[in-house]
């Protein structure tokens, strides 16, 4: 690994962005049982930032450090622009190359630059220009099944400039679906010289240990994974460093976590407006309890605070476990 980047990576283990998701207030709530990690914020526009638009997305806290800052866009000036404002926040700036989504494709961002190397190589250029930090990339295996271009293109990204890749072990049309291939992101790991960290379906110690045998990659960038369980990326990096499973959180530590982060979110946007974001969280802090269905159903439409308070109340009340 090249020095500067080594010194970031101090776990095998990495927050990946994700878009409305890793925000300030998951990143700290991950950094809790992660103190090494490096993590990853939400996908900042270009294009925003270039029309002054300065929002929560920036907002950074001590601990969270080391931090990756990701930037998508497609216009290497609007790039440049990114990287200079953003590097007074960052540890490393990351260019979004592999976001599969609609919206941000059409406007010729993300995976759609897996289409375009040239393109996504003069990117790799601006940001660099814009900053003293490393750049990294992160993207797909391809666009489709017939356009797995993910070895030569990666090695056009370090040949601009790129010190760190994560891959996602799906294609562009794949989005989520079938399974990573975690065996295809070993033939990157043997044609680059830069540190891979390997993302895609990392679920579990489990899976992690898995996943880091097939790609042989450096690291692992976990995402969904962690969406009803914060405390994965902590317990995946403490068995990696030590042989010893921590127990998974039960279900009185994850209701605490889903206050915890419910209130934070309300401190950063304001009750009314974190009610609604937090909605997209009820399903996975919940998933498996007792009549789960009928009260996700109530809790995503419950703009009430208090109302909130006691259905977490009911569900701890309902599932705790009665000794006769």
């Amino acid at each position: 690994m090249q020095n500067r980047v080594q010194n970031l990576i101090q776990s095998k283990v990495s927050l990946a962005p994700m878009a409305g998701i890793t925000d300030y207030v998951l990143r700290s709530l991950v950094r809790k049982y992660a103190p090494d990690a490096l993590l990853t914020t939400e996908m900042i526009s270009s294009e925003f930032l270039a029309q002054n638009v300065r929002t929560e997305i920036t907002k950074l806290d001590e601990t969270h450090h080391p931090i990756v800052y990701q930037i998508n866009g497609h216009k290497p000036h609007l790039m440049r622009g990114a990287s200079q404002y953003l590097t007074q926040f960052a540890d490393m700036l990351d260019i979004n190359m592999g976001c599969p989504v609609n919206k941000v494709v059409k406007g010729q961002d993300g995976a759609a630059l897996m289409r375009n190397p040239s393109l996504a190589a003069d990117l790799v250029k601006a940001v660099k220009e814009g900053t003293n930090k490393p750049v990294s990339v992160k993207f797909r295996l391809g666009y489709t099944a017939d356009e797995m271009n993910f070895v030569e293109f990666g090695q056009q990204m370090q040949e601009a400039g790129a010190e760190f890749i994560t891959i996602h072990g799906r294609t562009r049309s794949q989005f989520y679906a079938g399974k990573a291939d975690w065996e295809k992101i070993r033939l990157l790991k043997e044609n680059v010289d830069v540190p891979v960290f390997a993302n895609g379906d990392i679920t579990s110690i489990e899976t992690a240990v898995e996943c880091l045998e097939k790609s042989k990659a450096d690291g692992i960038a976990i995402g969904r994974g962690i969406l009803g369980d914060p405390t994965l990326i902590g317990r995946v990096a403490h068995y990696l460093k030590t042989g010893e499973k921590l127990p998974e959180p039960s279900l009185d530590e994850k209701l605490d976590m889903m206050k915890w982060h419910l209130d934070e979110e309300i401190k950063l946007r304001g009750e009314a407006v974190a009610i609604k974001f937090f909605r997209k969280f009820y399903p996975y802090y919940i998933a498996g309890i007792r009549n789960a269905s009928k009260i996700r159903g109530v809790m995503v439409i419950e703009d009430d605070y208090n109302k909130i308070l006691e259905y977490i109340e009911y569900i701890r009340k309902e599932n705790s476990v009665q000794c006769v």
